[in-house]
């Protein structure tokens, strides 16, 4: 498959056109801090919310099959909530991770151009 041209984007690289890869460490640590300091624990306020105006409900339609339905519905919701900062957690560690091993990856690339000798083609 071959394209004529750069998707809209602007995504790919070419001679005098944008590069191949781009990173942003510094972004990537504050959507990671973002994660852990306001989503991760609002998202367990709300769920404690909930939980809380769930059983009240379950309470008050004690004795009436409404209140098993709201019990399965908190059950429900109990395990989503989980999944999700699950996720939020995963997605945190992996955007810290991905700083970290962009960063180790240019510092090697670094030591390795600095290392090369030039071959005596100056010379010519």
């Amino acid at each position: 498959m071959r394209l004529n041209q750069l998707d809209g984007g602007g995504g790919g690289g070419t001679a005098g056109g944008t590069p191949d890869l781009a990173t942003a460490p510094a972004k990537k640590k504050a959507a990671a801090n973002t994660i852990e300091t306001e989503l991760e624990p609002n998202t367990g306020k709300a769920a404690t919310w909930a939980d809380e105006a769930t059983t009240a409900a379950v309470g008050g339609f004690a004795g009436w099959a409404t209140a098993e339905g709201l019990k399965t519905v908190g059950t429900t919701w109990d395990k989503q909530v989980r999944t999700l900062l699950a996720r939020l957690a995963s997605e945190k560690t992996a955007l810290r991770g991905t700083a970290l091993s962009f960063s180790g990856q240019e510092l090697d690339t670094r030591a390795r151009i600095a290392g090369v000798r030039p071959s005596g083609i100056e010379r010519y």
